[in-house]
Order: structure tokens, then sequence, then C-alpha cells
């Protein structure tokens, strides 16, 4: 069964990005294993520090997946720096980290009308340097995405059925 691992880009469980994330499990399970990682649990990047736990894990979770789904919020036109480190702490060694050749699918969501298409095109950058494969579809932004969170989860159903109509090409592709 394909595995897919999603990392939202926010630490407030009550983030519009953690319940897309939500509502997208809740659409692909059980056709497929899904798992959500926990980027507060990684500590700053320190390349001084040693085995850590937390990093292991998560390094672990990347590997392990079959295709890695970020869903992102925008900060100040970018990625969070939350997101920004667990990427940088699973960027090594550069260019043969758990990253290379990793199939990636990116959601992202704002509370502004753009829906974090600058986010997008950051994370998109990011990736590619790390040698991530992003999977090439029509971006899934969601815009006003606060106003669109009903008990935990994203309740758009047009952009949740365009997202998943787009996630099973990714996951056929995998």
């Amino acid at each position: 069964m394909t595995q897919l691992l999603f990392i939202p880009g926010s630490l407030r469980e009550a983030s519009s990005s953690r319940a897309t994330v939500r509502a997208l499990v809740s659409r692909l399970e059980p056709d497929v294993t899904c798992q959500v990682a926990d980027p507060g649990l990684l500590p700053h990047y320190n390349a001084d520090v040693g085995q850590d736990p937390a990093v292991e894990r998560f390094l672990a979770e990347v590997a392990a997946a079959d295709g890695v789904v970020f869903v992102t919020p925008e900060y100040n036109y970018s990625v969070p720096g939350l997101l920004k480190n667990a990427i940088d702490w699973a960027s090594r060694p550069a260019y043969n980290s758990v990253f290379k050749d990793k199939p990636c699918f990116i959601v992202s969501v704002s509370g502004g009308a753009l829906g974090g298409v600058r986010a997008q095109a950051h994370l998109k950058y990011i990736l590619n340097g790390m040698l991530a494969r992003p999977f090439a579809c029509q971006e899934i932004v969601i815009p006003q995405a606060n106003a669109k969170v009903v008990d935990g989860q994203l309740a758009d159903e047009a952009i949740l059925a365009f997202a998943e109509l787009n996630l099973k090409a990714f996951i056929a592709s995998l």
C-alpha cells in the first residue's frame, strides 16, 4: 500500500494547514497509508548536534514514505521557519539526503486572497535544491483558509475535490 507522509507547516493544532491535512487524510484513507509528521518536535537546526531522537524519527519517516505531502501556510511571502527547519534537518548530507529523488506534493494555505502561492514557489525552489521531485500539477492553493475550517477540518468541497484529484494523480505516479 502507498505510504504518504504529510508535513504541516504550522505548530498550531487549530491552524488551517493542520485542518487541511486532516481533511485530505480523511479523503485518502483507507486506500493509502497516511502518517503526519510533527516538525515542532525538531530542535533548531545545528550541524553540531549529534544524533537527536526527534531528528532520527523524522528522517526515518521521510525515508519510509513513498511520497511527501507538504501543507504550508505562507508567512511573510515564504514558508514558515518551522517548515524550513524540518527541511534543513532532512537535507543532509547535501545532494544525498532522504529527499533525493523523493516525490513531493505541495498544498498552500493563506488567510489572504492568494492562497500561499509565494510560499509554494519558495518551497519548490528549496526542494529542487535538495534534488527532491516536486509533482507537476496545477497548484493547490487555499485562499481565506482560516474562514473555511469547520470542526477542525477544511470544509471547502471544491478545493478538496480538486486537491484529491491531483493527489490521486500523484499517488498513481509513485
